[in-house]
């Protein structure tokens, strides 16, 4: 199993569920978050002061499938979620050891 954390532009959240809909995949997490990457921000002016925004808003999305539906998802993100400009987000992905439904007790796969 792999967990799958996407960083993406606010607005291709709705696109993205859908797309997972589509695709059924379900059980994720989302959450609303600040940060940068290659994208820096940019200059606002307030008051005759110049100030560097370089926190943006983005949401971040988390999900854990089958080590062999990684890359479908993958590519199922990148296809809904990209723009081609700077800042359309990362995907990382990272080994889940296990995972447990705690309503009955499955294990692995079978679970998620």
């Amino acid at each position: 199993m792999k967990q799958i954390e996407a960083i993406i532009r606010p607005e291709k959240l709705e696109p993205l569920k859908d797309a997972f809909l589509a695709a059924k995949v379900n059980g994720m997490n989302i959450r609303q978050v600040l940060g940068c990457g290659n994208q820096y921000g940019w200059v606002a002016h307030n008051r005759g002061t110049t100030v560097m925004m370089n926190m943006i808003p983005k949401i971040e999305i988390k999900i854990v499938v089958a080590d062999d539906k990684v890359e479908e998802i993958i590519q199922l993100i990148m296809n809904v979620v990209r723009t081609g400009e700077i800042g359309d987000g990362k995907i990382f992905i990272k080994p889940v050891e296990e995972c447990i439904r705690i309503r009955t007790g499955e294990r692995g796969d079978v679970a998620l």
